[in-house]
């Protein structure tokens, strides 16, 4: 290939990565091209000059591409729905550096650097691809990790100012996410995390600015990890969490590991297939450290994932279990001011909201009623104008709660609600919940009320 843009081309640097010339990978192509019994595919080697040159390139055909697509472990779908060649990205993402480097200061900043793929717009769905094997050994590296030593050689020295800078935007940051939806953050939270990323290499610090310089790369991670997570991109979102959790071991902080664990605990039971053992073993293993948790709302949070993850399971004793620790944690804590700042939505309110969805998780929608009215007239209230994506993705499960016990106009006015309050919100999570209670709904179209709603809300 000449120099030029063939040489940054997609094609040509999944080349370089497999370690494969222009003729041997069209060799592959044209077995598989046969193979999928697309017929014969000539192996010119001129093609690959014709598909990355600079002017006037052209694209392959529909069924070399997925070809190409199915020697490079790319799934079809990505090929019928991606142009040519952004698809080819897919096949560069190399996940290795997440899970397998050591868990040092360097091994941070290279997980920093990977954390969520290649700056691209890629849905990952479907790219989860993290076994049980994998969180046992990542959950047994972080119980012995040591925070991050002082730098004393590099750049000019930076002091806890910038740290408090830092603080204050991830704080905006996640306000935002709460007004807005992910989809407007979370390209920004993973700027913040490139931006301490650079602070930790090219700068000198103390060894106690050091690690609050990494428990602030620690959370901008996780907010990333939720943001994809909210979106459905749930391989980027374990990539971020994994990264959360190793910045928080370079922190020396288990409060901020903690949260991390929670946040990927609730990304494990929820995923298309739900695994619900994986989720109460990072709970497990966060609750080991349970001494050295310094905030009431993180035991909080992890014993409300603990519920959620054995209604899940249909543990019913577990899980109600969970919801009374849940209870009596937040009950024995402090006021927001006083615990960490990322968990300031952690309320009574939010808990009852939790119960209510592991009730109806476990088939049992009167108790899961009972818990969603809770939530919103305790006086300390799931707030709906702080929070309208959750609280309309709680409503279509509190719509679904009315259907399981035959009250259809009631499902209909909570799921005008939750429409409304959805108006403004950029989730998928929220638009997945809304759409699958209106396919519950569609059971009900002989009902005047439930025929209405369909019919406005047709696209």
């Amino acid at each position: 290939m000449s120099v030029g843009l063939e040489e940054r081309h997609p094609l040509a640097q999944v080349l370089t990565l497999r370690g494969w010339t222009g003729e041997s990978y069209l060799r592959r192509v044209a077995e598989r091209h046969q193979a999928l019994g697309y017929g014969t595919l000539a192996a010119r080697k001129e093609k690959i000059s014709r598909w990355t040159r600079i002017h006037q390139p052209q694209t392959p055909s529909l069924h070399t591409r997925l070809a190409m697509a199915d020697v490079l472990g790319v799934d079809a779908r990505e090929v019928l729905t991606r142009p040519w060649p952004h698809w080819l990205m897919l096949a560069l993402q190399d996940d290795t550096t997440i899970w397998e480097s050591p868990w040092t200061p360097a091994g941070i900043i290279h997980a920093l650097d990977h954390a969520g793929g290649p700056p691209v717009d890629l849905d990952r769905r479907g790219f989860l691809t993290t076994t049980t094997a994998t969180l046992t050994a990542t959950l047994a590296h972080w119980s012995t990790a040591a925070p991050a030593p002082a730098r004393t050689t590099g750049g000019r020295r930076i002091s806890a100012t910038v740290a408090e800078h830092i603080e204050r935007r991830l704080a905006h940051l996640r306000h935002l996410d709460d007004a807005l939806g992910s989809d407007h953050v979370y390209d920004t939270a993973r700027a913040e995390t490139q931006l301490v990323r650079r602070l930790l290499t090219d700068r000198t610090y103390s060894a106690a600015n050091g690690q609050r310089f990494h428990a602030c790369a620690a959370e901008a991670s996780r907010l990333a990890g939720w943001c994809a997570y909210d979106q459905g991109r749930t391989g980027a979102a374990e990539e971020h969490f994994a990264t959360a959790l190793r910045a928080a071991a370079g922190a020396g902080d288990p409060t901020s590991a903690a949260i991390a664990l929670a946040f990927w605990a609730n990304l494990r039971y929820t995923r298309p297939t739900p695994d619900p053992r994986g989720a109460l073993d990072l709970i497990d293993g966060a609750l080991t450290h349970r001494t050295t948790i310094t905030s009431p709302r993180v035991l909080t949070l992890l014993h409300l994932r603990r519920a959620r993850a054995h209604s899940v399971a249909r543990d019913p004793a577990a899980a109600y279990r969970a919801i009374d620790d849940a209870l009596t944690a937040y009950v024995h804590g402090t006021p927001p001011d006083h615990d960490v700042p990322s968990l300031y939505w952690i309320t009574a309110g939010e808990v009852l909201q939790a119960a209510g969805s592991a009730a109806l998780a476990l088939n049992d929608p009167h108790r899961a009623l009972a818990y969603f009215q809770a939530a919103a007239t305790h006086p300390d209230p799931y707030d709906p104008h702080k929070e309208p994506r959750g609280t309309a993705i709680y409503l279509t499960r509190t719509a679904t709660a009315h259907l399981a016990r035959g009250d259809v106009d009631g499902a209909v006015e909570t799921a005008r609600r939750a429409l409304d309050l959805m108006a403004d919100v950029g989730s998928a999570r929220g638009n997945d919940s809304l759409i699958a209670l209106r396919t519950e709904l569609c059971r009900h179209r002989s009902t005047p009320a439930v025929r209405d709603f369909l019919a406005e809300t047709e696209e």
